[in-house]
């Protein structure tokens, strides 16, 4: 197993876990004291996900948050980590049609919060950027299928590719990141043979997110995964916890019993 002697998770030995048949664990993270968990149950990836714009703050899309929010959630998280490789997504403006743009929200990210790579969404019409961040040596992971950054263009959540058409360009789109050097390509919600083609077709690894179980790698949203999230419950999500329902009794049980005025009892008070 390669992960498990592997001190520190590199994007060279995610390459070598394709080679050697074993999956790559990814989940997101946006806080020190969560991704200090998920690091020390030796997940491979953290992603800091734009999905910051969800579940921290509340927004109804990923399109709103900012370059600085997302160094911010970063910085958070890579004090953190030993062990993870971490992976920080490229907010909504920052990269898009503009690769010297891109460079630079590239640097700032990785001066500025300490991560180790960055992600953005698209294929060949990003691969100029990929390019120019690549310049300054900087790992770029790649984003295809579902793009969250591009739902008004989209104007769904459904699942993409599945048109002869789209899931063409699709692999046509990945091979083009690929050769752009992506070191790995996320695939959002597409059609699980599509994916499996994609997969055996790049040399680099694949992340699967509700794209079946034949990618090099899978990624959940942390919030959805232990269930602190109650409003989002996709195909895709297994939830493997119901922290929500643990919180709501917590707290419910600290406002009794602070109304009782059995918190705190005499052996709690100095």
């Amino acid at each position: 197993m390669v992960s498990s002697r592997a001190k520190k998770v590199t994007t060279h030995i995610l390459q070598e876990m394709k080679r050697s048949g074993e999956k790559i664990s990814m989940l997101t993270a946006y806080d020190y004291s969560l991704a200090r968990l998920v690091d020390g149950a030796g997940v491979d990836v953290i992603l800091v996900g734009d999905s910051a714009s969800n579940v921290m703050a509340g927004n109804d899309t990923t399109v709103p948050i900012t370059l600085d929010h997302m160094i911010y959630h970063a910085k958070c998280v890579v004090n953190a980590v030993d062990r993870a490789l971490v992976v920080v997504d490229m907010p909504f403006g920052s990269y898009q049609g503009d690769s010297k743009l891109a460079l630079k929200s590239a640097i700032r990210i990785l001066k500025e919060s300490g991560g180790h790579a960055v992600k953005i969404e698209g294929g060949k019409e990003v691969v100029d950027s990929v390019k120019r961040i690549l310049t300054a040596g900087i790992p770029v992971m790649g984003h295809l299928g579902l793009t969250p950054q591009s739902i008004y263009k989209f104007g769904t959540y459904s699942v993409r590719a599945e048109e002869d058409t789209e899931a063409s360009k699709l692999l046509d789109d990945a091979v083009a990141l690929q050769e752009a050097g992506c070191f790995s390509v996320v695939l959002e919600k597409i059609p699980a043979d599509l994916a499996r083609k994609v997969s055996e077709k790049l040399d680099v690894p694949t992340i699967g997110i509700g794209a079946g179980p034949d990618c090099d790698g899978q990624v959940l949203v942390l919030h959805d995964m232990l269930g602190i999230t109650k409003d989002f419950s996709p195909r895709f999500l297994r939830r493997y916890a119901d922290l929500g329902e643990s919180v709501d009794g917590a707290v419910r049980q600290y406002i009794d019993d602070v109304r009782q005025g059995s918190f705190p009892s005499k052996e709690e008070s100095y």
